[in-house]
């Protein structure tokens, strides 16, 4: 019998932290699922081995581990587990994180009560050394909702599919959509997302699904499509405006090749939640800092005034001051507030 879900994990290095992100999905109250891990030929590829083994005669048959024949980096990795899976869904989780308790019963129940699922887009949050060390969430509406496939949910998922862990979608709809031309974006997930919604539905969850575990060292840059573009161990500037160059390139893909207006909305969205994005190079010299600004402005974020604001506040108070101040007003609406014409789709 075909299981509901395929719990994906794109194995490269951090062995350390792998048994207990194998322990949170391990022990989920659920039948209905397998995992599938992809060690892509890393340096610790002989301990992945001996955790997967070791896992697999504790929980047998329920681990599926693979190992690639070379280094297929992040997008060729996540095509590979796609094309491994059984299950009916791909439930993708990073190498370092952690699933919550009832994950997996939460997001059966979301499939099952609502009709031609393609994408459930999930809230999660992160957290620094355990655990116990929540330090944000994020839950982009206060209520379940239910997205209707077509532009506007495309629109408003996209963005909300850039972080991993916990994303799910539909496992024969991404084989079927399965491309090679984004190889070296550390996106391909984007990709899949927003053709899946050309046809079918999503539905988003409030339960925390997933815990991201923050400070990990980024490992992308040491496979053939992303060297030049990534650096392993560090963010760049280049490497930060490659990212988001990439995320353009895949929605106006989107656009032409399946005939749906997504792009202009899909770039006002990401400005209207910029943050981030500019936070990451915020601690670089000024002058780097105000030229990847600058950068970021004009592939036409600029037309947004809160990503001038949120600049403005990174000048003006810092990364970890501006930090508190969003996690604060997070905190007190209870999620993530909707800014711009954001759709918000159907409660459920």
């Amino acid at each position: 019998m075909r299981p509901l879900f395929s719990v994906c994990i794109p194995a490269y290095n951090r062995g350390n932290v792998l048994p207990a992100l194998l322990e949170s999905i391990l022990t989920q109250d659920f039948d209905g699922f397998e995992v599938v891990v992809n060690e892509d030929y890393s340096p610790e590829r002989s301990a992945i081995r001996e955790i997967a083994e070791r896992y697999s005669a504790s929980y047998p048959g329920r681990i599926r581990y693979f190992e690639n024949d070379r280094n297929l980096g992040y997008d060729a990795n996540l095509r590979s587990l796609v094309e491994r899976s059984k299950g009916e869904y791909c439930v993708f989780m990073g190498n370092d994180d952690l699933m919550c308790t009832g994950a997996l019963i939460a997001v059966a129940s979301a499939i099952r009560r609502h009709e031609q699922i393609g994408v459930v887009v999930r809230s999660y949050a992160s957290f620094d050394g355990t655990p116990a060390n929540i330090n944000q969430t994020f839950r982009y509406f206060p209520d379940e909702r239910f997205f209707t496939a077509g532009p506007d949910t495309i629109s408003t998922v996209y963005r909300r599919s850039v972080v991993i862990p916990g994303m799910v979608i539909h496992r024969d709809a991404a084989h079927r959509y399965a491309t090679a031309e984004f190889d070296g974006t550390l996106l391909y997930q984007l990709y899949l997302v927003a053709n899946i919604l050309v046809e079918m539905n999503a539905v988003f969850l409030p339960q925390i699904i997933v815990l991201y575990r923050n400070g990990g060292v980024p490992d992308f840059g040491n496979a053939e499509a992303e060297r030049g573009k990534f650096v392993p161990a560090d963010r760049t500037p280049a490497s930060s405006l490659q990212f988001m160059q990439g995320m353009l390139d895949i929605a106006r893909s989107v656009e032409l090749g399946r005939g749906v207006p997504v792009y202009r909305r899909i770039v006002s969205d990401i400005a209207n939640y910029s943050y981030p994005i500019l936070a990451v190079q915020a601690s670089k010299p000024l002058s780097v800092f105000v030229s990847y600004w600058w950068s970021l402005a004009r592939m036409g974020f600029g037309r947004a005034p809160l990503f001038h604001l949120y600049f403005i506040s990174l000048l003006l108070l810092g990364a970890k001051r501006s930090n508190a101040l969003i996690a604060m007003i997070k905190h007190q609406v209870g999620h993530t507030p909707n800014l711009g014409a954001l759709f918000g789709g159907k409660k459920a």
